[in-house]
């Protein structure tokens, strides 16, 4: 539900590389390929990825909208070149009718859009559905993300995320006060989980896991801080911010529900105990608490926006459940890929991509402006 921001990715699995188009992205922002290259790094890190991880070195290649190391305001287009597809060129990625019959998937897996896909489009290959649904897209989603964070950066607002669960095995550790090395952090560890104790039984958990040929979800936060109050609005069901977050965060591959705040506890409490009473600090208004997560009637309220995000264990495994043949309707075993055993990790800087693009939408939509000097000298202009 952008507003004022739109991008497009396109690109399979297994095909020949990822595209993605940025639009409506201001001029006059400082950028590199360097840059972007540091959350794809990122991105590809955490104990329990798979195979894939040591084949990808991925990189995005700014093909479009930038000169001199600044945005034009024009499209940006980046690519993101698929190594693996040179394994897969010949015969099941092949662009051409390939020369001999390439054999079908037809063993849907359970929890993934195999079955619905085919059903949707009348595929009698699941492999045409596989390769789009597969969450490799998501490596432009956080090159883009990455362009974003870039211009918000220039303005004082600072994107987060750490791991607070992963399986049984949650921490205790939240970040009460933000700092520039939140992100550094959690990187250094390989959950992304600022509780070391926590940490080691996650990375336990998941090789126990693994070694069962079983995959493994959690969930994680995503914060922002340096935001002004306003973003969104209370007027339109699709302006709302918490609403436009919440869809953007459910887009991400595996992701089956979200929370902001409090989230779930807020259920269970009292209204004494949930709202953030208002008090004056520094002859500012502010809250005194921030059980809302930073979100109040659709719109930010100047406190830091805190994102829960639940994943769902990765669907492929590698013991695959029950199935139904597509094709004969005879009981099997379901397609097995290659795959991760945990990826909560990697999809809280995900998460972090998709924060950034729908907080760069927001600021666009209530300050407006062309260039980067135009969208600072409007929130100069507001006194925020």
């Amino acid at each position: 539900m952008l507003q004022h921001l739109k991008f497009l990715t396109a690109g399979e699995s297994h095909g020949k590389g990822l595209s993605g188009i940025l639009e409506g992205f201001p001029a006059g922002v400082p950028l590199s390929e360097s840059f972007i290259a540091r959350d794809l790094a990122r991105r590809q890190m955490g104990h329990g990825r798979g195979g894939r991880m040591t084949i990808e070195k991925d990189h995005a290649e700014i093909t479009s909208g930038l000169r001199h190391g600044n945005t034009l305001g024009s499209p940006i287009a980046l690519w993101i070149q698929n190594r693996d597809w040179e394994n897969w060129k010949q015969d099941k990625m092949s662009h051409e009718a390939p020369s001999n019959p390439v054999p079908e998937v037809t063993l849907p897996r359970p929890g993934h859009a195999d079955l619905a896909g085919v059903q949707k489009f009348g595929f009698s290959d699941i492999r045409n559905v596989l390769e789009r649904s597969s969450a490799r897209e998501t490596a432009m989603r956080v090159a883009l993300g990455a362009v974003c964070r870039a211009f918000l950066n220039e303005l004082g607002v600072k994107i987060f995320s750490h791991v607070i669960q992963i399986g049984p095995v949650k921490t205790a550790t939240k970040p009460d006060q933000l700092h520039t090395d939140l992100n550094k952090a959690a990187d250094a560890s390989d959950v992304r989980c600022l509780d070391k104790e926590a940490a080691e039984a996650m990375i336990k958990h998941i090789d126990i896991t693994r070694k069962a040929g079983d995959s493994v979800g959690g969930v994680f936060e995503v914060l922002a801080s340096g935001l002004p109050p306003g973003l969104g609005s209370y007027t339109h069901w699709d302006r709302k911010l918490d609403a436009r977050l919440a869809a953007a965060m459910m887009s991400i591959n595996a992701m089956k529900s979200v929370s902001i705040g409090d989230g779930l506890d807020v259920g269970e409490a009292t209204g004494s105990q949930v709202h953030d009473e208002i008090i004056l600090q520094d002859d500012t208004i502010r809250r005194a608490t921030n059980h809302a997560g930073g979100i109040e009637g659709g719109m930010s309220n100047g406190e830091l926006i805190q994102v829960q995000v639940t994943m769902k264990p990765i669907p492929t495994l590698a013991r695959p459940l029950r199935s139904v043949d597509i094709k004969t309707h005879e009981p099997g075993i379901a397609h097995k890929e290659r795959t991760d055993a945990c990826a909560v990790p990697a999809a809280s800087v995900i998460g972090e991509a998709m924060m950034a693009l729908v907080l760069t939408d927001a600021i666009l939509e209530k300050f407006g402006g062309d260039s980067l000097d135009q969208v600072k000298a409007h929130i100069a202009a507001t006194g925020v």
